[in-house]
């Protein structure tokens, strides 16, 4: 599934979809839908480097919205994400200079 076009501009900053890289969500299809109890969460890296998440909702009364991250935060929603096969980008590719160590 794409997500929507969907651009925010926080603290002057510009925030788009169509221009930032896709990194991880968690839709999938479960035969009938891809939305997960109607809210789809994704996650996207600018062209800058600066990350975001996407927060997506089926749900009357709800509203769609994008919420700046920091490095930190979008790492631990890549992870959520992963735990369920839900990435589009593999870790090193997203988070370029973030070091994974041994546990």
């Amino acid at each position: 599934m794409k997500p929507i076009a969907f651009t925010q501009i926080i603290d002057r900053k510009k925030y788009d979809t169509e221009t930032a890289t896709l990194l991880s969500g968690n839709d999938y299809w479960d035969g009938h839908n891809w939305e997960r109890s109607g809210r789809n969460t994704f996650l996207y890296r600018t062209p800058k480097g600066a990350y975001f998440a996407l927060n997506l909702t089926c749900w009357q009364g709800e509203d769609d919205t994008l919420e700046p991250l920091t490095e930190g935060e979008a790492v631990a929603l890549w992870e959520r994400h992963n735990a369920h096969g839900d990435v589009r980008v593999p870790f090193g590719e997203a988070f370029p200079g973030v070091e994974v160590e041994e546990a």
